[in-house]
């Protein structure tokens, strides 16, 4: 189970870079939006945990959504022209907190065996992660190119992991790259 908790900081690790594309902007630059048929970068924020919420939901455990009424507004089968009407940047915060809390929960549960079938769940969980962190970094990307080319921003730093790489810009986590201390010489 030690990879699921390596996984856990790659998906902290991930969380913790968007919030350094997000958190120093104001309300106004998190919900504008460039046209109508555009995302928020606000959107993004909820739609990261929203799908995150999903995913854990689904595939692990069925639990309520931490705020429902959330749950069709950042769904990417809503159409862009829907997509404006945000809650503020606090609820977003912590609905995005509160989701980040029950994927730890429920990994850490069943990193710990303390589910039902806990191989095959710590199979399925292996591979939830490695999806959230690199569904977290593919909204990174374009909440980056809002952040940089529309509001002027400067970008932070990657993040450094030896499981991180860009792949057609994007950062992604590569769950096959065997870190420096386990390679064979």
């Amino acid at each position: 189970m030690h990879e699921l908790t390596a996984l856990l900081r790659e998906y902290d690790r991930a969380r913790a870079y968007t919030d350094e594309l997000w958190k120093d902007l104001s309300p106004d630059e998190v919900t504008w939006r460039p046209r109508e048929e555009s995302s928020a970068i606000g959107w993004h924020l909820g739609h990261q945990a929203h799908v995150a919420h999903f995913m854990i939901r689904n595939l692990t455990a069925a639990e309520p959504s931490p705020d429902p009424e959330l749950d069709g507004l950042m769904d990417s089968a809503n159409p862009e022209k829907f997509r404006g009407a945000l809650p503020t940047v606090e609820r977003l915060a912590a609905f995005r907190d509160t989701v980040a809390e029950r994927v730890h929960a429920r990994i850490g549960d069943i990193a710990a065996g303390r589910v039902g079938a806990p191989s095959q769940l710590a199979i399925v969980a292996n591979h939830l992660l490695v999806a959230l962190i690199n569904h977290e970094y593919q909204h990174d990307q374009w909440i980056s190119e809002a952040r940089a080319d529309n509001l002027g921003h400067a970008l932070p730093p990657d993040p450094e992991s030896d499981r991180l790489s860009r792949v057609d810009g994007y950062l992604v986590c590569n769950p096959y790259v065997c870190p420096p201390s386990h390679r064979i010489t």
